[in-house]
Order: C-alpha cells, then sequence, then structure tokens
C-alpha cells in the first residue's frame, strides 16, 4: 500500500491533476518510479498490431524504459509480454481496473502472475473490486500518469473513440507526451497515409 505521503509514491503520478490517495501494488514496486512509457490500443487488435505492440515494448524496454499498459487483451496483453521477454531489467507495470487481487480478463491468468513476479500489478482500488466498466476510465489516468510517453497502436478503420481516448487522453505527468501511431507500419500498404 502506498500513500500520497509516501516517498515511494511515483513523482509523475503526484504531479497529475487527479493522483489516487492510495495505489494498492504487488510485485516490483521500484519500478514505479523508472522512466517509464505507456502502450495502449484495441482489445480486439489484428496479428500485425499485437506483433507491432510486442516488437515496440521489447525495444523499448532493451533501452531501459519501463513498459505501462493496462493489462487488457490485445494490444495491452502483448506489451506486457514484449516487455517481460526483452533482455534487462527494465520490467513492465500493469495498471488495472481492479483490485490487485482480481485477475481480469481470465485469460490473462498465466501473465498476471508473471507480472506478479517480474514486474508490478498496481491499482487505485481496494482488494476484491471487481471489473466494473466505469473503473476503467479511472485506470487510463493512472496509466498516463505514470508515463513519459503514451503511444496508442490504432488501426486504420477502427472506431474514433479509442482515437479520441488516446489523443485526448488525462493530463499526462509534467513534461510527457501522447504519440499516436495510425495504420500499417510494416508489409504491403504501410505506405499508405489514413484518409
Amino acid at each position: 500500500l502506498i500513500s500520497l505521503a509516501d516517498p515511494e509514491y511515483p513523482a509523475l503520478l503526484l504531479a497529475t491533476p487527479d493522483p489516487p490517495p492510495l495505489l494498492f501494488a504487488i510485485g516490483r514496486t521500484e519500478l514505479l518510479s523508472r522512466p517509464a512509457l505507456a502502450i495502449v490500443g484495441s482489445r480486439n487488435a489484428t496479428q500485425q498490431g499485437v506483433a507491432n505492440a510486442e516488437a515496440f515494448a521489447g525495444a523499448l524496454a532493451r533501452s531501459g524504459l519501463t513498459i505501462i499498459s493496462g493489462l487488457a487483451l490485445g494490444i495491452d496483453a502483448a506489451a506486457h509480454r514484449g516487455a517481460l521477454d526483452a533482455d534487462g531489467d527494465a520490467g513492465t507495470i500493469a495498471v488495472v481496473g481492479t483490485g490487485i487481487d482480481a485477475i481480469y480478463p481470465a485469460s490473462n491468468r498465466a501473465l498476471t502472475h508473471r507480472i506478479r513476479e517480474e514486474g508490478v500489478v498496481v491499482s487505485e482500488f481496494p482488494l476484491r473490486t471487481p471489473a466494473i466498466a466505469h473503473n476503467f476510465p479511472r485506470r487510463n489516468r493512472i496509466i498516463a500518469g505514470l508515463a513519459l510517453i503514451l503511444i496508442g497502436l490504432i488501426a486504420i478503420g477502427g472506431t474514433g473513440g479509442i482515437i479520441v481516448a488516446v489523443i485526448g487522453l488525462v493530463p499526462l505527468g509534467a513534461g510527457a507526451a501522447n504519440v499516436c501511431i495510425v495504420g500499417k507500419l510494416f508489409g504491403v500498404g504501410s505506405d499508405r497515409q489514413p484518409g
């Protein structure tokens, strides 16, 4: 348990307009104070999107950045896997919209256990808090608040809501920036501009 008054409370998150008064964490809490980058995107990601997220996260983790995401299906899970599979000690931070004792979605059980051992799972919600839809936007402000940079991986033709969520996500920590990557990065059609 980390409170606002605790010296272990992440400085970037503390500088946001609405830092959570308490953080519940399990794992390597020192990662919360390291330089970090968030990677977010669709739960219904394409195979290419998942591969891109894993590759970005791995390369960035190898450069020493801790990778943050929300432990959702798709891009989030791929970013966590990429960071964990990278050589080095950068680690990954999973910010969840449940209590840290919950596993959601259930299909991420093995990944959640691995993050608890090699990274850190963090939440502002107390133990035994189930997955409730309105908790996830609150979780997103923590993802953004811990990050120096937020990368959103978005598919062309995807929903506009996801683009708005990434570009207009709650204010980031001091000096942080948003980056939105839209469409294919590699292969056929990658040179086409989004319309």
